[in-house]
């Protein structure tokens, strides 16, 4: 009976990990999405490289484990409305 769970708590474990490492990811990935974002509302030059990488990372583990979930990848364009919606609410609530 120990065994089974200790088996238990192993998979649990490797589980916990799975988790912890998508966390990492979705947080740097965030963050590279803010850059982006902050980039862009300056009219400054950016790219989404960054974020495509870690969302590969994201994907790869999705596809590996099975547990997390993938994430779209990121185009320049998807960036550019999304900053050109922000700024038509935030003229809006004016």
């Amino acid at each position: 009976m120990a065994e089974v769970h200790h088996e238990i708590t192993k998979h649990a474990n490797r589980q916990h990990e799975i988790v912890k490492q998508f966390v990492q990811l979705e947080t740097k990935r965030e963050a590279a999405i803010d850059e982006a974002v902050a980039l862009c509302e300056k009219g400054l030059d950016f790219s989404v490289n960054s974020i495509n990488q870690v969302t590969e990372q994201i994907n790869e583990l999705a596809r590996t484990t099975g547990i997390v979930p993938v994430r779209k990848f990121v185009t320049v364009e998807m960036v550019k409305e999304y900053v050109a919606r922000k700024q038509e609410l935030s003229k809006k609530s004016i």
